[in-house]
């Protein structure tokens, strides 16, 4: 359940606050002042806080400030009945989610902490994100069409090119966005995924560009899409070539422009998105079966990385089989099984038609019923 702090000095002001945010199913914490709120921040986790900027001891600003060097990851959103334009800029300045004056709108209110519990979870995910890149979701191997990419995405990664990476299913086309994103000036930013062969195509543009409550039958909020989620970071469009005509034609027109629109909306939002956009379909062919907008694929297409079937980079069998081995031994808690090198030869001559997502499959099972050391009859067995 969602924890919201609130942070000021009133009484009454808290308790309304509490009242109003009991009732939508929070979890409220209060604080009487600025010392009070830093403490519980520091000792707690909590979504939102909403924040007092005049307050005795410590003011909001400093509240904000210290829990941003604190590292702590909630979302302020600042409060006060002397709001200012020149205060709402700094406290936004300083690292504040949104600014609202007292007395608060109750719907501006209640849309603005959503708003901040999306930021706060993509926060979270982010973090996920980057402790898996750190635990080894790294583009592996030292073949030759290998290093290429690995040359290429040195390149272009401190740059905002936008990159299609094509390749078949299981490559790793996922990684090589990762890494695009890691190493570039944005990786401090989010890196949002959006798999676009996974949303039916009804919902698809309220997904990259949210929607305006009651622009749909179902739309009973606000919503925040993908684009502005990623703003200031990447936007990784995975199996693009899935994206119906009419999504394709708002993509180009945000890549045209820097600016989306919600579904149901009229104002135009200034959005800093790279994109990343990954295919396993020969987008040549879906342009001339009129499937996907030539002028799309080439925005999308400033730099062009295919990454190789595994059948193609048998060469780096070894190195993933190792790899493998090791991750399942930690997600399991044991230590990593090894494996004869006939084994992996044998490895080495499989078809994998799955790719680097079948070999991760069959390296499991091999774990799972093979002996403590992996033999050729455990392969022969098992795949």
């Amino acid at each position: 359940m969602a924890k919201i702090l609130i942070i000021d000095d009133e009484q009454s002001i808290r308790n309304t606050l509490k009242e109003i945010l009991e009732y939508e199913k929070y979890t409220i914490e209060e604080a009487k002042d600025g010392e009070e709120g830093l403490k519980l921040l520091m000792k707690e986790k909590f979504d939102v806080a909403l924040c007092d900027v005049k307050m005795p001891k410590m003011d909001g600003l400093e509240v904000l400030e210290k829990a941003i060097e604190e590292g702590i990851d909630t979302q302020f959103i600042m409060i006060s009945a002397h709001g200012t334009i020149e205060t709402a800029v700094e406290a936004t300045k300083k690292g504040a989610y949104d600014f609202i004056q007292k007395p608060p709108d109750l719907n501006r209110l209640l849309v603005t902490i959503r708003n901040a519990m999306d930021k706060s979870t993509l926060v979270k995910e982010t973090k996920v994100l980057k402790k898996k890149v750190s635990k080894g979701s790294m583009i592996v191997g030292d073949s030759k069409p290998i290093s290429e990419i690995k040359e290429t995405i040195q390149k272009v990664a401190p740059t905002d090119a936008r990159v299609l990476v094509t390749g078949e299913n299981g490559t790793g086309k996922e990684l090589v966005a990762r890494q695009l994103h890691e190493m570039s000036s944005r990786s401090k930013g989010p890196l949002i995924e959006v798999n676009c062969a996974a949303i039916p195509s009804e919902l698809i543009e309220s997904e990259l560009f949210g929607h305006e409550k009651g622009s749909f039958t179902s739309a009973v909020k606000q919503r925040i899409g993908k684009f502005e989620l990623a703003n200031d970071g990447t936007l990784f469009l995975d199996e693009i070539g899935d994206m119906s005509l009419s999504a394709q034609a708002k993509v180009l027109r945000a890549l045209q422009e820097n600016k989306i629109t919600r579904v149901g909306g009229d104002k135009e939002i200034s959005v800093n998105v790279r994109v990343v956009a990954a295919t396993n379909k020969n987008l040549k062919e879906e342009i001339a079966n009129k499937n996907f907008r030539e002028d799309l694929y080439h925005r999308l297409s400033v730099i062009l990385i295919k990454v190789p079937p595994l059948r193609d980079r048998a060469e780096d069998i070894p190195l993933l089989t190792d790899k493998f081995l090791h991750d399942i031994a930690a997600e399991y808690g044991t230590k990593p099984k090894s494996i004869t090198p006939k084994a992996v030869s044998l490895l080495q001559k499989l078809e994998w038609t799955g790719n680097i997502r079948e070999l991760r499959n069959v390296v499991e099972r091999l774990v799972i019923m093979g002996g403590d050391e992996i033999s050729e009859q455990d392969v022969t067995k098992n795949t």
